[in-house]
């Protein structure tokens, strides 16, 4: 189920409200809004292993898709995991303290390639709990944004014992079973960008290519 409609009426609404209801207002360029996008991740989000992450990170070729009324915002976090007990949660960040003070519209996560590594998998008996935990602290938000959930993308060798195995087989599953316990939808990351190695020049990370890839999965899913 797309969401577009959603959003319509949360920009129009907002819109109404910026405006204070005179047709004065509605035509100054104070009363113009734009609603906001929180990318909530790990390094794939935040833009590693690009040479202009600022510019060709997927929020930011997000951003550049998605047009007037629009702002994203870049929250990735470098090696950052769902789960509490990882290695470096998500949690933890300034980054997730910035997601839930930006306000957002819409949430878009994409987080458990960092999970995947073994002695984070470890603990993957609380990934379900901690996921839920992370969704419903953006829909308890004042702005009760719309949540979609990213299956990650595709490994395409070994890494620091991240293997496309575990992603396909054990996380993505988990996150599927995610999305129907707490009725957000899934954006199909790993599928968009399966049988494309030679967009992963580390095996992990999008080139920019990719990202642009990534990026019009995630507006294709909001649209």
């Amino acid at each position: 189920m797309k969401h577009i409609q959603s959003i319509v009426i949360l920009l129009l609404s907002t819109f109404v409200i910026g405006c204070g209801g005179s047709s004065d207002n509605a035509s100054s360029p104070e009363s113009s809004v734009s609603l906001r996008v929180a990318c909530v991740g790990d390094s794939i989000t935040e833009g590693t292993g690009l040479s202009n992450p600022a510019q060709d990170s997927y929020p930011s070729q997000l951003s550049a898709i998605m047009g007037q009324g629009w702002e994203v915002q870049n929250f990735g976090k470098k090696s950052a995991t769902l789960m509490k007990g990882g290695s470096l949660p998500y949690w933890n960040t300034s980054q997730y303290s910035a997601s839930l003070n930006s306000n957002p519209d819409v949430i878009v996560i994409m987080l458990g390639t960092n999970d995947a590594k073994p002695y984070n998998w470890a603990n993957k008996a609380r990934f379900v709990s901690d996921y839920t935990a992370l969704i419903q602290s953006y829909k308890n938000l004042p702005s009760a944004p719309i949540v979609y959930i990213c299956y990650p993308p595709p490994v395409y060798d070994v890494v620091a014992g991240i293997t496309d195995a575990r992603i396909k087989n054990e996380v993505i599953p988990k996150i599927a079973q995610v999305a129907s316990t707490n009725g957000v939808e899934v954006i199909d990351i790993y599928s968009a960008l399966s049988n494309k190695k030679s967009l992963f020049p580390d095996s992990v990370h999008p080139n920019k290519e990719g990202a642009r890839l990534l990026a019009q999965e995630v507006y294709q899913a909001i649209y």
